[in-house]
């Protein structure tokens, strides 16, 4: 699957830890190759996130993107990144 990326998701990226980047870069490989692998927990969302998906990075870092389709082709926009906490708080 092709991958693209907003501008603000590459902000919040290269904002983060070494590790946390480095473990996306693994993450996104397994993504673009089976974006269904059950080590990313690749899962539709709710409430204010539906239409969107979400892959694990760590433990509590998530990658949120959302399924575009241009002619034939599908890819995935990933639009938000972040802890467990600050993407999904304003929910509860």
């Amino acid at each position: 699957m092709r991958v693209e990326y907003d501008p603000d998701f590459l902000k919040q990226l290269k904002k983060l830890d070494v590790r946390i980047r480095n473990r996306f870069k693994k993450v996104i490989i397994i993504f673009s190759k089976d974006p269904n692998n059950s080590v990313l927990n690749n899962h539709k969302l709710k409430d204010e996130w539906v239409g969107y998906r979400s892959i694990d990075v760590t433990n509590d870092y998530r990658a949120i993107y959302e399924e575009v389709k241009v002619g034939n082709e599908t890819f995935a926009y990933f639009s938000a990144f972040g802890t467990h906490e600050e993407l999904y708080s304003s929910i509860n």
